[in-house]
């Protein structure tokens, strides 16, 4: 059961397929060609835009990206590294914008953290690792579910916040840091930079994505196991170890003065402490096993869930946002210009707002927060409309279609 949160998003949750063929049934019949071909130049004409974005992301991730795999033919200064991460910051964060992300705060994140985790293993982050952390979310829903314990003899029916798309930015700190904890085992490369993007993420588990992250016991784990090796512990001593304990008490208290009561072993006596001790000794390593393969089913739980949760990595995550980018920059601009078009008078920013959520929810149920302020600088830019004063009106279709066809011939003149 999935339920709309009260704050609409900026994120319009509709192809862009579904948004042209909306926009067209809006419009007389006798304009849907001009339309199509209207819809085919701005596609292009916004494709080539974010292309150029995607070569800035790939030429200054490259000294980061930990999957590369071409050649370094000359060696970066730490200045010009740092150069370059700030470039690459800056082109992400605008990709991710562009695609309707929203940050999440430090406060929200630390929120998260400190709620109890729909996924029953607890983890433990080490913040110290990282020299710059950001998490960005679209698509916030309230879900319900029901989680069952005690060996599924209980059940509650819990509601969560639910994202349906999380990006994860984390940079770590250089080698000397690492070299001064005297840590070996990282599980990655000092110095990197990752990306990771994942799907129906509760919000409360947000942890498990850390690359970091640690597989640590919940207390009821660790009353589990102490309360088995207790009993069982118990039991190997009485029944086992009863013969031999009294015999090395015997033996201590004579050595120690406690007793003038010499003790003598013979050749079965020292044999029977000899397999006590081997039984305590295999009872200690059972119960041991226990807690690491009770350690290790966590970790392929968690392992599992990720595997499912995960999209993308590194370099393929701005390949995917870009993607997502360039579809949200097209429906907006492509919602704005079809209103005016179709009013076919001047309309004010607020107007053309309300008028596009408005006709959103008639026509599909989809409640948002239209991004107006995005759409106009767009469509402005490309001189596809016209402000005056507070007013907006747009081109004619046969106009608009010339200026995007003079446009696209004016990219490649040299």
């Amino acid at each position: 059961m999935i339920k709309p949160v009260n704050a609409p998003e900026n994120y319009i949750p509709l192809t862009k397929v579904d948004i042209k063929s909306l926009c067209q049934e809006s419009l007389p019949a006798e304009c849907h060609a001009e339309f199509s071909a209207f819809c085919l130049l701005l596609e292009h004409t916004l494709h080539y835009e974010h292309y150029q974005l995607l070569n800035t992301l790939k030429e200054n991730y490259a000294p980061f990206d930990p999957n590369k795999d071409t050649l370094d033919l000359q060696q970066l200064t730490d200045e010009q590294r740092d150069v370059a991460q700030t470039h690459f910051n800056h082109a992400f964060t605008q990709v991710l914008n562009k695609a309707n992300f929203e940050q999440i705060t430090a406060d929200d994140l630390a929120q998260a953290l400190n709620e109890e985790s729909l996924f029953k293993v607890r983890l433990e982050v080490n913040f110290d690792d990282f020299a710059h952390v950001v998490f960005y979310r679209r698509g916030e829903q309230q879900k319900t579910e029901t989680i069952r314990s005690w060996w599924g003899l209980r059940k509650q029916t819990i509601q969560f916040t639910n994202y349906d798309r999380v990006a994860v930015y984390i940079q770590f700190k250089d080698a000397a840091y690492f070299a001064k904890t005297k840590r070996t085992l990282l599980g990655f490369e000092p110095g990197a930079t990752i990306i990771k993007l994942f799907q129906n993420v509760p919000k409360a588990d947000l942890e498990m994505l850390f690359p970091n992250s640690q597989v640590r016991m919940r207390p009821i784990d660790k009353l589990v196991i102490g309360g088995s090796a207790i009993i069982g512990g118990a039991v190997v001593l009485i029944t086992k170890l009863g013969a031999s304990l009294l015999l090395l008490f015997a033996l201590f208290s004579y050595w120690f003065g406690l007793s003038d009561q010499p003790v003598t072993l013979n050749q079965q006596q020292l044999i029977a402490l000899g397999i006590g001790c081997a039984i305590f000794g295999s009872f200690i390593f059972k119960e041991w096993s226990k807690f690491k393969n009770r350690k290790i089913k966590f970790m392929k739980a968690l392992a599992d869930n990720l595997y499912v949760k995960n999209l993308d990595n590194n370099a393929g995550v701005f390949h995917h946002l870009l993607d997502n980018a360039q579809d949200e920059e097209f429906k907006e601009a492509l919602l704005a210009y079809s209103v005016l078009v179709k009013a076919n008078r001047s309309m004010t920013a607020q107007e053309i707002d309300q008028s596009i959520e408005d006709w959103l929810k008639q026509k599909t149920g989809v409640d948002i927060d239209f991004e107006i302020d995005d759409a106009l600088h767009k469509l402005t830019r490309l001189s596809l409309i016209v402000q005056q004063s507070e007013h907006f009106y747009a081109h004619p279709l046969s106009e608009a279609n010339r200026i995007l066809d003079t446009q696209w011939d004016k990219v490649f003149e040299f």
